[in-house]
């Protein structure tokens, strides 16, 4: 990571990242502020007898928003420095203006999950408000003075805003539960391997007789010649042509696969471990948490109001991300994580 705030600030000067930065960076910002399982792609689902034209009741006030605002803004800018704000995305917005895009819908969302969860009667025990509760105390006892007036919010706006996240993540359990979820280790198995990619069919057999010589470095020789981003990864199927990963995935360890071509590239492929059982096991996790999304997405689908009123609009223009706030806070969703493992 340290590399990569060495290239963000050399590109200060020049006021913009290159395309593969502003991918990277869109892409960060999506994962994080979609951490609620409802905002994945739709996919099959059973219907349910939901009102019609029903708009979710409430909105979220500022310093409640300003809560999950302060913990996205803190946490980007100990990564990319406060230069993030800024940069320009392929859309023309700033990324200030991206991220606060993206927490207005979080919350929307979550306004509507919970009237989901209303619709459906799913309440809450004593035992988790109890558990909730004690989770807000320790957030707020964690923050600063600064961060304090930054966010304006007291111990019960962030009550609020941990327990409308639980009730969330408790209708997707619910509303996904009995439903056959189940990821093989077959599905999931992840692979390391050590790769060359090269463009010109020439070149690639010059490199791959290069490489089938005694003796020969293979990785030392994948660095100086691929072309692709990466000389040495973790692979799962998925994620290369077929030609490609089933030559990867036959190989045993310390095995060399032939010249394969896919995509137009070709590639030399040599097996360094044929099961890496802790990648295998987060993305089985993984796996199975895209299923779980797109079940429950027809279902929130067939519930979402078509204007839910779930945050103001009047102070968004009011926030701006300048460095000078003091506030340092990145603990909402770590704290949530740590009481609840998810």
């Amino acid at each position: 990571m340290k590399d990569e705030r060495v290239r963000l600030s050399k590109r200060r000067s020049e006021g913009r990242l290159d395309d593969r930065w502003k991918r990277r960076l869109q892409r960060g910002a999506a994962i994080v502020l979609m951490a609620v399982s409802m905002t994945a792609a739709s996919g099959c689902g059973a219907g349910f007898p939901f009102a019609e034209e029903e708009t979710a009741s409430g909105e979220y006030t500022r310093p409640q928003a300003m809560i999950i605002v302060a913990t996205e803004k803190n946490r980007y800018e100990k990564v990319y420095t406060d230069q993030i704000w800024s940069v320009a995305l392929e859309d023309g917005r700033t990324f200030e203006t991206y991220l606060l895009d993206q927490v207005k819908e979080f919350l929307t969302n979550l306004k509507t999950m919970n009237l989901l969860a209303d619709r459906q009667k799913i309440v809450l025990t004593s035992a988790e408000q109890s558990r909730l509760k004690a989770l807000a105390g320790r957030y707020y006892e964690g923050l600063t003075e600064e961060d304090r007036e930054y966010i304006g919010a007291d111990e019960e706006d962030v009550l609020t805003l941990y327990t409308d996240y639980y009730t969330a993540n408790k209708v997707v359990g619910i509303l996904t539960d009995g439903i056959d979820l189940e990821v093989s280790d077959s599905e999931a198995k992840v692979i390391t391997v050590q790769m060359i990619q090269i463009s010109s069919k020439e070149a690639a057999e010059a490199v791959y007789r290069r490489v089938s010589q005694d003796g020969s470095d293979f990785l030392s020789v994948a660095r100086e010649t691929s072309e692709g981003e990466k000389t040495e990864l973790q692979l799962g199927r998925g994620e290369l042509p077929e030609a490609v990963e089933n030559a990867a995935f036959a190989l045993a360890p310390g095995e060399m696969s032939p010249l394969v071509e896919g995509g137009g590239w070709y590639y030399i492929i040599r097996c360094v471990s044929d099961y890496d059982a802790e990648a295998t096991e987060l993305r089985k996790t993984r796996i199975y948490e895209e299923r779980k999304n797109q079940v429950f997405r027809q279902i929130y689908e067939q519930f979402e109001p078509e204007d839910p009123a779930a945050v103001p609009e009047d102070f968004w223009p009011e926030i701006h991300f300048d460095g000078d706030d003091g506030s340092t806070t990145t603990d909402f969703f770590s704290l949530y994580q740590e009481e609840f493992g998810s």
